[in-house]
Parts: C-alpha cells; structure tokens; sequence
C-alpha cells in the first residue's frame, strides 16, 4: 500500500525540512510514502477564505484518484493514541487499499465540498497548530505507528 500526505504549500522552514526529511528516509523501509504539495494558492490576500477553500479544493481533487482512500487531517476528526492509530493503519493496509491518502487542508481548513465528500477525518490534537508543524507530527506519527506494528522498541508501552 502507497501512502501520500496532500499538503498546500511547501515547508518554508529548514530546521522543519530536516526532521520532516529525517522522518521521511526512516519510513523508506516500512512503506511506500510521498508527500505532495500543492502551490499556495497565488493573489490569496485578495481572495475570501470561501474562494480560497473552493480554489484549494479544486486543487486537492485534481490529485485523487476515485480507488484513493482519503483521510481528511481535521480539527473535528476522530482521535487516536499513537496505538489506535497503528491500528487504523494495520486494517486499511489489510484491506487491500492501494492508495491512502491524509490531506492537510489550507489555512482556512476545507471547504464544504471536501468536506462533506471525504467523511473520515482525523484530528491530531484539539490544539492547533501551524499547517507545517503538522506534517513533521503527521510523518512522526506515521513511523511511530508502523514501528508499533512491527514491535520495534521506538514506542515505549
């Protein structure tokens, strides 16, 4: 199974880039995982957050396949331990998903559309965070979760 995390923007920050990167080279041997960044949408400052949103919106779906299974990151997602989510994984990958996809939406979050179309939703903390931290938490997470599955000593119980 092929795993990608949809991002808008690129990480501007280098010390952020570095540990993203860090986590991405560890994955490399449990699975198949890619980011995917999405342009920050240009002239946004003279755009509503509604015309933002539907612009990203149009975006992200521009890169989903109809097979993908897409997991939206979201404020008002469903929590999980850093087990339960090992778990969540361990049933889509024995599911025979071949593409599961996490988005990150834009500063202003999702637009209906999105959201109303993709309803798995996952929140990483009721705390809000900068939508680059999130993807260093995210990737963390993500290799937190296979070395549970595979009872490697990374995750202390």
């Amino acid at each position: 199974m092929e795993i990608k995390l949809i991002c808008i923007g690129k990480t501007d920050d280098l010390e952020l880039r570095k540990i993203i990167s860090n986590y991405e080279n560890r994955l490399k041997h449990y699975i198949k995982f890619s980011f995917l960044y999405i342009p920050d949408i240009k002239d946004a400052k003279n755009l509503s957050q509604d015309q933002q949103k539907t612009k990203e919106a149009l975006l992200i779906e521009k890169q989903l396949k109809p097979s993908d299974i897409v997991v939206l990151l979201d404020e008002k997602g469903k929590q999980f331990s850093s087990v339960n989510f090992s778990e969540f994984l361990n049933k889509k990958m024995s599911s025979g998903c071949k593409r599961l996809v996490f988005v990150i939406g834009g500063p202003y979050g999702f637009n209906k559309i999105v959201l109303n179309k993709y309803t798995a939703k996952i929140s990483l903390s009721k705390m809000t965070f900068s939508h680059q931290m999130i993807r260093l938490f995210f990737i963390e997470q993500l290799y937190r979760a296979n070395t549970i599955l595979r009872n490697e000593p990374y995750h202390h119980r």
